[in-house]
């Protein structure tokens, strides 16, 4: 986040740090990713932009792409599937935002699940992934709309005990595929 795009910030993250196989996402909530995206280009392996961000969206996804990255697009809930229509069979992965970016711990907008449904139907293998108030009891639905990935912030970090609540949305992720 760049406190433009959205009123918060925080793009500092130090990716030196000593962690065995992980793999990075980065969800770029920014007004201006290339610059981001041209820095980190060899410590990220999924990036995520912003459709309604200032992007030449064909430039980024042949940078990423050049670089060996996977690549995606970041849809708020204003933001219809059409807009998107014509790069999604140049994408790995769509984030569907089930919140308005930037405002941690924002309630889940489920009219956000009929653009989830409209993606998977047509893209049966893409990664479609969901970001905004996912909880015990948004998890399930986002799923049974056709996301395979999922982003809970503020249900863990807020929780008495994160590990139980990731547990949780783990145990109803396994039950409902």
């Amino acid at each position: 986040m760049d406190n433009k795009f959205v009123p918060n910030a925080s793009l500092w993250f130090n990716f030196s740090l000593p962690i065995q196989k992980v793999q990075y996402e980065a969800h770029l909530m920014v007004s201006h990713p290339m610059s981001w995206i041209s820095s980190h280009i060899d410590q990220i392996d999924t990036f995520l932009f912003h459709y309604e961000s200032s992007v030449d969206i064909d430039e980024a996804i042949n940078i990423i792409r050049d670089a060996g990255r996977s690549v995606g697009i970041v849809i708020n809930p204003e933001t219809s599937v059409e807009k998107i229509q014509s790069y999604l069979d140049l994408l790995d992965q769509v984030l569907v935002m089930t919140v308005n970016p930037g405002f941690y711990g924002s309630p889940f907008l489920p009219e956000n699940l009929e653009k989830i449904r409209q993606i998977r139907h047509q893209y049966p293998n893409i990664d479609l992934e969901v970001d905004g108030g996912i909880t015990a009891d948004t998890i399930k639905v986002a799923a049974q709309a056709g996301a395979n990935k999922f982003v809970s912030g503020s249900f863990i970090v807020k929780s008495p005990n994160p590990q139980k609540s990731i547990t949780q949305l783990n145990e109803l992720l396994t039950k409902h595929y």
